[in-house]
């Protein structure tokens, strides 16, 4: 076909249709040999992060080795139980029978993480497609070089290499990876490259699970205890230098709060960071020029109260809080990915819940609130991909929740799970018993009132506790 990745793809189809994957056994196996990856190179990836972007190795061990390795542990855990076949209802004319879903891998599928969180948006999905007993195609992003060697060098010395590959390309190969036929693509990015990889899957028919960013809303009411708010909002946007999808994006706030929460701002930045975040070990950097470039640009919305400072050397960017900002401006049409966070007074909470809803449905909705009627109002009136009250980021960390977009933030589900039923085709199976041929026989031609009464009396389910008008 002159597509460079073709005969990858198929030999990876190839070794998928002799069922190789599929024995809970050879999943565990490979399972195991991904966690070893993750325990033998545990130095390797904080040494690759930290050189990548001066990742704080906290915040790298935290986001990256901890996470996967729940992950990971959680899916060898359940397994077996997730593997069996779900046995459901059947009605009067099945009873003898088996009715059950099957969870079936898909095939050969495709996982693009992002240029922001290179190692846990990768893994996790692969772990989840491993799980599932699928083939897997991992692409990792080309902006954090020493990531993706270790990723494309090292990765694949630890899995079966005939059934899991490593694509190391730019943009332009992973549009020519796209023109291949994947079972299903797992993909981790902005909505802009959303809609290129739902249109080639399209193509192909394929199914897509789409983690794209979101404007994430934090709306901080006048009851809180404004120090702890600041902690955990400052926390939330400048972990990793604010370069999560799930960052709190905005603060929507009262001018009152808005002051308050300046001052503790301040406190905490600098509790974090020290009197210069530059110089903190504690502080990340900009994946790479061009982002930096886009994110130093967002600094002039607005009015800057706190940070400010830019270095393009180091790609640094200081812990940033913006105030007098306009719905209008730069900083709110896209989602900022940097250590930015801009503050929208609004005069109450209905305002607040007004102006999320204005918007596109983000990944994240984040409320600050003593008062529990206010924390349930912002969830109950409003529509997210998740959900987080009196803190942010914490959602993330329970792979009993399912994490994923809604809308422009996305669509599908992952973690724990919810990433092993994604990458699963739930096949509904009937298995019949040849007996009781009589009363089968009552839906053969030729038909009558009165077969029509006995089949509608095997088969028809009724309305629970409904009372019938006569």
């Amino acid at each position: 076909s002159g597509n460079p990745y073709a005969g990858l793809v198929s030999s990876l189809r190839a070794a998928w249709l002799t069922g190789k994957t599929r024995p809970v056994e050879y999943r565990v196996a490979q399972l195991e040999a991904l966690g070893r990856f993750l325990d033998e190179k545990k130095q390797d990836i904080l040494d690759a992060l930290a050189s990548d972007m001066h990742e704080p190795s906290f915040e790298a061990e935290y986001s990256n080795i901890v996470l996967c390795k729940n992950e990971l542990n959680d899916t060898l855990n359940k397994l077996d139980t997730w593997m069996k076949d779900e046995h459901v209802e059947k009605n009067l004319v099945t009873q003898l029978d088996a009715a059950f879903i099957r969870k079936d891998p898909y095939g050969v599928v495709l996982v693009i993480p992002p240029w922001h969180c290179p190692i846990l948006p990768a893994l996790v999905p692969l772990i989840g497609a491993i799980a599932a007993g699928n083939c897997v195609v991992l692409k990792p992003s080309e902006a954090t070089k020493n990531i993706r060697t270790l990723m494309a060098e090292v990765l694949p010395s630890y899995l079966d290499q005939d059934c899991y590959a490593v694509v190391s390309t730019d943009e332009e190969g992973t549009i020519k990876l796209l023109e291949n036929k994947f079972d299903y693509i797992f993909f981790t990015g902005s909505p802009a490259m959303g809609r290129i990889i739902m249109t080639a899957a399209a193509k192909h028919l394929t199914p897509v699970t789409l983690e794209l960013g979101g404007k994430n809303p934090c709306y901080v009411s006048d009851d809180c205890e404004v120090h702890i708010v600041a902690r955990r909002v400052a926390w939330g946007r400048f972990f990793h230098a604010g370069q999560t999808c799930v960052a709190p994006d905005y603060v929507l706030c009262s001018a009152e709060m808005q002051e308050k929460l300046l001052s503790a701002l301040r406190e905490a930045i600098a509790e974090f960071y020290g009197p210069d975040p530059k110089v903190s070990p504690d502080f990340a950097r900009i994946v790479e020029d061009k982002q930096f470039h886009r994110i130093q640009a967002l600094l002039g919305s607005g009015r800057v109260a706190i940070g400010g400072q830019a270095d393009e050397q180091e790609r640094y960017i200081a812990p940033t809080v913006l105030v007098d900002v306009e719905p209008s401006h730069p900083i709110m049409q896209d989602v900022i990915l940097g250590p930015i966070l801009p503050i929208i007074t609004v005069r109450s909470v209905d305002e607040a819940i007004d102006f999320i809803n204005a918007r596109e449905r983000p990944l994240v909705v984040y409320v600050f609130s003593s008062d529990k009627k206010v924390v349930n109002q912002v969830l109950e009136r409003t529509s997210s991909g998740g959900f987080c009250g009196n803190d942010t980021l914490m959602h993330m960390t329970l792979t009993s929740l399912p994490f994923g977009g809604i809308g422009e933030s996305g669509l599908g589900r992952y973690h724990g799970q919810f990433t092993f039923e994604t990458f699963s085709h739930q096949r509904g199976c009937l298995q019949r018993t040849t007996a009781l041929e009589p009363i089968n026989a009552l839906r053969y031609p030729p038909y009558n009132p009165h077969k029509t009464g006995l089949v509608r009396l095997a088969t028809e389910l009724k309305r629970q506790g409904a009372c019938t008008l006569l």
